[in-house]
């Protein structure tokens, strides 16, 4: 018997604000973006930050909750899962993307909070924060 396990827990901060659109069959999908950083030591032994970058979606009620509470800087805690997809472009070549599905998103910063404030100093982060 063989056993796969497919799971993503991220925390990471929105690149920009999340969009909510409605599907064909009526139901409710956000579309994120965020961002975490990794870091690794460069050939001279000293620490480098890199961006990651990833597209998250949530679909029904909780898609509705991140469009209405979060924005461009919030941080948030995704667990989820990975999704591989595949479709031909317009220039008929194959295109192929993964992205993440997000089965529960925990807010971390207070609602409508931004991830940082016009001095660049943290948002303050809420001990009671918002999971959906």
């Amino acid at each position: 018997m063989s056993y796969s396990i497919n799971r993503v827990v991220l925390v990471a901060r929105l690149t920009r604000d999340p969009e909510l659109r409605a599907l064909p069959s009526g139901a409710s999908v956000c579309h994120m973006r965020v961002a975490c950083n990794s870091r690794h030591r460069d050939s001279d032994g000293d620490l480098q930050e890199r961006p990651n970058y990833f597209d998250v979606s949530a679909f029904g009620s909780l898609g509705e909750s991140v469009a209405q509470y979060m924005r461009k800087g919030s941080r948030v805690a995704i667990d989820g899962r990975l999704e591989w997809r595949e479709w031909e472009s317009a220039e008929e070549k194959r295109r192929q993307a993964v992205s993440i599905v997000a089965d529960s998103v925990q807010f971390l910063d207070s609602p409508g909070a931004r991830g940082a404030d016009e001095d660049g100093a943290e948002a303050e982060t809420r001990e009671d924060a918002l999971v959906f």
